[in-house]
């Protein structure tokens, strides 16, 4: 009978007699062939791309979409881009603090389910005068516990990487408690694209995605401690 090895994470009340009876001596369990095609079908962990700019003419859908990419081809991601244009979120709307989670718009509970559902997020944003978007900085304070304990990439570009941009960002989400992956890619963007040009993503931003690789195979291992816990 074809088996498969897994790591001892799984707990012995979820395998059957089988797979108890062939526990081996080691940090493994061996797997009887249907818990070995049933372990292949769980869930891949949900990934919100969230862009962080609805300015005319961003280059945010660009980048964001080549954020996704590199997900998709280096990890095991279901990754949803998230447009926050899609996402209206009036900023005087809601009569409590987000922390009460009483939330009384039809806009605001369906954002809290959406970023509730996530295992993850990634937020891509542009550095504006030092800082990151207002729009941005509304969809976050929108929210509270849904935030709290999620897995946070974060995606920043501009002239010089947008680093001021991330360090805020980090800031934010340090308050929300959420988990910071270590790696936080900077995207420097030519003097000629920010005064208007088209931006070249072949020539000015794919030779840049080594830090964005690394960010991601971070969070996939945070990811991976995360779901092994949960089992």
């Amino acid at each position: 009978m074809p088996t498969r090895s897994i790591r001892a994470a799984a707990s012995a009340s979820e395998l059957c007699v089988s797979c108890t009876i062939y526990k081996p001596p080691c940090s493994c369990y061996v797997l009887c062939m249907i818990h070995a095609y049933t372990s292949e079908q769980k869930r891949r962990p949900n990934i919100l791309v969230i862009m962080g700019s609805v300015r005319a003419n961003r280059l945010c859908p660009q980048i964001a979409a080549w954020v996704i990419d590199i997900a998709r081809a280096e990890t095991n991601f279901h990754s949803e881009l998230v447009d926050l244009i899609d996402w209206p979120l009036p900023m005087n709307d809601e009569p409590d603090i987000p922390a009460a989670g009483a939330y009384q718009q039809v806009s605001t509970r369906a954002w809290s389910e959406k970023i509730a559902g996530a295992d993850a997020v990634v937020f891509v944003a542009p550095q504006y005068n030092w800082g990151y978007p207002a729009v941005l900085k509304n969809a976050i304070d929108h929210l509270y516990s849904e935030w709290r304990n999620k897995p946070l990439v974060i995606v920043t570009y501009g002239g010089h990487g947008g680093g001021k941009c991330a360090a805020q960002l980090k800031q934010v989400a340090e308050g929300l408690k959420m988990r910071i992956i270590a790696t936080m890619p900077g995207i420097t963007l030519p003097r000629s694209t920010i005064e208007g040009a088209p931006l070249d993503m072949v020539a000015d931003i794919h030779h840049q995605d080594g830090s964005l690789k690394q960010a991601l195979l971070e969070l996939e291992a945070e990811l991976d401690d995360s779901f092994l816990q949960d089992s």
